[in-house]
């Protein structure tokens, strides 16, 4: 089991930037994050192998940035040019099962974090 705990959520105009860190009890094959919206969707936003790899979901690509530090023990998500949409609570997650695709469905992941909410305004 990984421990993960994220922190750096906060309240932000539209345009404006974000940094999420997730802090970790130790890495695997798989890391990345979700997000909930209000309304209830889930989504994946961001993941990296450990390999660095990494992919994003469409709507995030060249406004978020994800990295690892692994002397840290940190996983950290840079958002820029926020927008309401954006608006979520963000959940960093694990996962070993290297035979599964890094992203891809939230119950192929055991481990979150307790998330941290993002609030973008118009």
């Amino acid at each position: 089991e990984v421990q993960l705990v994220e922190s750096g959520g906060g309240s932000v105009q539209a345009g404006g930037s974000l940094r999420l860190s997730c802090a970790y009890s130790h890495s695997t094959f798989c890391m990345g994050w979700f997000r909930q919206t209000p309304q209830g969707a889930r989504e994946g936003v961001a993941f990296m192998k450990n390999d660095g790899t990494t992919n994003y979901t469409d709507s995030v690509k060249g406004r978020f940035t994800i990295s690892k530090d692994n002397d840290k023990n940190t996983l950290s998500l840079q958002m820029y040019s926020l927008k309401p949409e954006d608006t979520a609570t963000y959940y960093c997650v694990a996962k070993e099962k290297p035979w599964q695709p890094c992203g891809g469905s939230p119950y192929w992941y055991n481990d979150w974090g307790q998330g941290t909410q993002v609030t973008v305004s118009s």
